[in-house]
């Protein structure tokens, strides 16, 4: 490796997420490299999974934390990524998506990489956790303060030498609002599962975090429509609300957060896995059901085009259609051998090589 220092910058450690994920990998790749962020949460699991690491937050960390702030106060990343002083570092890795982790100190000669999970969502009009646009509020704040944070957005971009996309979806949006081009790196996901034998597949899937975009709504509605089994992994600050939405339903089984050792058995019994959120950036839950051998009906949209081939692991729909497809599913052959070999293009030493490549090049 031809840099001496290297940093990792993500943009806050508070949940556990695909983007987590993605630093995880970087972490292990890069074992000496310091993490510097907006924030920490140290009760977080990504926290703990990053025991031994040495993690610094931006000295704004401790006034975002103060009432769960972190999201109105977004108006502050160009001060609170300045704050970061990373002059002594010849390469800094950035991981970034909606809190833009960009315009931190470095100096002349120093090398950015930027691994974007996608340009910053809540910033260009896409489906976001919170659902803020669809608010007043939101509108209001985006009113004020958008055009301030598109500009710091667009100018900390040309900043970077090296662009990384999540996928081709995102490769298009960092094209389109950055006017930048962009690698291609699909994010590391757990293909080497083995299939797991059990008996008839009896329920539908969603693995997700329980937040807002992601579809959940849509699918218990689905599932009421259609008086098929739903099965929910997953926590967030949403799954409160949408358990007492779906109680009476009797179709939807909450099982919260669950191992990664656990996922195999639940896998394993799922006739197909729904992928709902609309212009998904990439969507990693959506492959590791794949490597299962699990067939996925998704929303033909986003990055779900990249990991769904129509007829072969899955299916991709519109609202027009879908109910349709669900009531059908089963009457489709599906090879679970052949679906889970379609998954494997997206292992983690896929993603540890291609990055090495294009990071020493």
């Amino acid at each position: 490796m031809i840099f001496m220092k290297i940093a990792l910058v993500h943009d806050y450690l508070k949940e556990m997420g695909g983007a987590e994920r993605v630093l995880l990998e970087l972490a292990k790749m890069y074992p000496k490299a310091l993490i510097y962020t907006a924030f920490v949460d140290r009760n977080s699991l990504i926290t703990q999974r990053l025991t031994g690491r040495q993690i610094i937050e931006s000295r704004w960390g401790w006034f975002i934390k103060l009432g769960k702030l972190y999201s109105y106060l977004r108006f502050l990343l160009p001060w609170i990524w300045k704050s970061l002083d990373l002059t002594e570092y010849d390469l800094v890795i950035t991981s970034c998506s909606g809190y833009i982790a960009r315009g931190f100190r470095v100096k002349k000669d120093a090398k950015v990489v930027a691994y974007c999970h996608t340009p910053p969502r809540w910033l260009y009009g896409y489906d976001t956790p919170t659902g803020a646009k669809n608010w007043w509020w939101g509108r209001v704040y985006l009113w004020v303060f958008g055009p301030w944070i598109r500009y710091f957005d667009f100018v900390s971009a040309q900043r970077v030498n090296l662009w990384i996309a999540n996928s081709c979806e995102v490769a298009s949006r960092i094209k389109k609002f950055y006017r930048r081009e962009a690698v291609v790196i699909y994010p590391p996901c757990e293909v080497n599962v083995g299939l797991k034998v059990a008996g008839s597949p009896s329920y539908w899937l969603v693995v997700s975090r329980i937040v807002g975009g992601k579809g959940i709504e849509k699918a218990i509605e689905l599932a009421q429509k259609t008086g098929e089994k739903l099965v929910i992994v997953g926590t967030g600050p949403l799954a409160r609300k949408l358990k007492r939405q779906s109680f009476a339903v009797a179709e939807v089984e909450w099982r919260g957060y669950v191992a990664d050792l656990e996922m195999g058995s639940i896998y394993a019994c799922a006739k197909g896995f729904l992928a709902l959120a609309t212009d998904e950036d990439f969507g990693i839950s959506v492959v590791e059901a794949l490597a299962y051998g699990v067939p996925v009906l998704a929303y033909n949209s986003g990055g779900y085009r990249e990991t769904v081939k129509d007829g072969v692991n899955g299916k991709l729909v519109s609202d027009g259609n879908i109910e349709e497809v669900m009531r059908n599913w089963m009457k489709m052959k599906w090879d679970k051998e052949r679906i889970a070999r379609t998954a494997r293009r997206f292992g983690k030493e896929r993603f540890v090589s291609q990055i090495r490549r294009v990071v020493d090049a």
